[in-house]
């Protein structure tokens, strides 16, 4: 019997890119007027340098798009010619104005409702994601009970370790979830690994190898989806 449902959150709730193009543009503003010798010799498109030479200084830290994030800004700073000190502080505080602009999300059509709708016939809502956007900042800790992320797990899907802790923590089988998300490799695959069922959100039409459960190209389908899903549960457990 399906107990719980798990989601990916960017590109399966909302659209991604024009929230991190916000939240660029919302950081930069900061850096012009605050740290302004930045902005002198770097612009936005600069940040993906940076970032290759952050992941390069210190691979460890690859699951996190946070400390990532953290480590260009103050790679930066300092190549700006920004003191230790103050390459941290500036750095702080130009993330700060990046990840309170990063949860600033506009829901897919049926997005909420549906969530609201699978809370209301009794399943367990949960998040796994590989982001950095927050329930608590976006509007959902009224539908979803519980989340992780890799920031905080220390490995990025399709890695089994968020999964594993996201069973750990509902005391539940694999067989009694179905995960939910738009990347085959890193939701459809990862969650398959585990023996856990899976939904592919597909709404720009995409080909994918990769053989998810069911596959929906809107949200409005996710409880049909499910229901079909459920009841091959329930089938196999007769078996």
């Amino acid at each position: 019997m399906i107990r719980c449902i798990t989601f990916d959150l960017d590109d399966t709730l909302w659209e991604v890119n024009p929230v991190i193009r916000h939240a660029n543009q919302s950081m930069f503003s900061w850096l012009a007027e605050n740290a302004p010798e930045f902005t002198r010799i770097f612009q936005l498109q600069d940040l993906a340098k940076l970032r290759k030479t952050a992941l390069q200084a210190a691979p460890e830290i690859a699951h996190s798009v946070t400390r990532i994030r953290q480590a260009q800004l103050k790679h930066g700073l300092l190549a700006a010619g920004y003191s230790e000190a103050d390459a941290e502080l500036l750095g702080a505080q130009a993330f700060a104005v990046f990840i309170q602009a990063r949860q600033e999300v506009v829901f897919f059509e049926h997005a909420r409702e549906m969530l609201a709708a699978l809370k209301a016939q009794g399943f367990q809502l949960g998040v796994l994601s590989n982001g950095n956007a927050d329930i608590h900042h976006v509007g959902l800790a009224d539908l979803i009970d519980f989340q992780f992320k890799a920031d905080d797990v220390g490995q990025m899907k399709p890695h089994p370790l968020m999964f594993e802790q996201m069973l750990s923590h509902t005391r539940l089988r694999p067989e009694q979830v179905i995960h939910v998300g738009d990347n085959p490799e890193h939701d459809v695959q990862g969650a398959a690994a585990m023996g856990i069922w899976t939904i592919w959100v597909n709404l720009n039409g995409l080909t994918s190898p990769v053989k998810p459960d069911a596959t929906i190209s809107c949200l409005s389908e996710m409880g049909e989806a499910v229901a079909a899903i459920a009841k091959k549960a329930e089938q196999r457990v007769r078996l």
